[in-house]
């Protein structure tokens, strides 16, 4: 912006259908400067006030996690439990996939479900062949599962070949990347986040210009600040006058 600036300063040097080209110039140098040295510092924003969140005492984030049933979910637990900001761990419910039901078969599944196992009290039966089943407390995946499993290849004589576990754990706000990357190591994203630093994160995005945007905008900055600079010999003897007019009028 200094050398923009410099360049409209030497305005009087030049023939007037120039400035033209200097203002063009100032904006094309706002713009690539904005693109390469200010946006990746403007896209590093949101993370910048999620700290502000992270660092208050009390706040806590809830991470929404979709598990293979193959997953040993007692080994999960018991790492999860022991690092620190650790607040709780809930399996809630399972997704058993089968095959897109017709009409009957959605009806079947819906009236026997409540019959396999006394603690199926929650269910939902969708017509793209997915059981989903709410888990209750005390109430573990595993003993849903093999519940099911067993009903499944008494009636159909085969065996589940997948299974989903959907689990929500609370950590401290603190410690969130530290629970991120033991459950990366494990090949497992949360597929959401709820809390304060989500909070201010997505609100952030939100009021967030797009790329395109930001780097108009940085080119308008440049065409400004040449502007000024074209015009500061008469901006500055407009604030001469101006403090003068002043100190006249505090003398009277």
């Amino acid at each position: 912006m200094v050398f923009v600036f410099s360049i409209g300063m030497l305005r009087q040097f030049m023939p007037k259908k120039e400035i033209v080209l200097v203002l063009g110039v100032a904006f094309l140098i706002g713009a690539i400067g904005g693109a390469f040295f200010l946006q990746p510092i403007y896209q590093e924003l949101p993370e910048v006030v999620s700290l502000v969140e992270k660092n208050v005492p009390g706040n806590e984030e809830t991470m929404y996690l979709d598990l293979s049933s193959s997953i040993n979910m007692n080994e999960l637990k018991q790492n999860l439990s022991k690092t620190e900001g650790f607040v709780s761990f809930e399996e809630t419910d399972i997704t058993i996939p089968l095959w897109k039901f017709n009409d009957r078969e959605k009806e079947y599944f819906e009236y026997v479900l409540g019959n396999i196992d006394s603690h199926f009290n929650h269910y939902n039966v969708t017509s793209d062949g997915k059981l989903q089943i709410q888990l209750e407390d005390n109430y573990s995946s595993y003993d849903a599962l093999k519940s099911f499993s067993d009903w499944y290849k008494l009636v159909y004589g085969s065996s589940l070949s997948y299974a989903q576990i959907h689990a929500k754990l609370i950590v401290s706000s603190s410690e969130v990347e530290s629970f991120q990357k033991i459950l990366m190591d494990r090949g497992i994203v949360a597929s959401k986040m709820e809390g304060p630093v989500q909070t201010s994160v997505n609100n952030t995005n939100s009021s967030m210009v797009s790329n395109v945007e930001f780097v108009l905008a940085t080119g308008v900055v440049g065409l400004i600040v040449a502007t000024i600079g074209i015009y500061y010999d008469s901006i500055g003897v407009f604030f001469r006058r101006f403090k003068k007019s002043m100190r006249e009028k505090r003398k009277r």
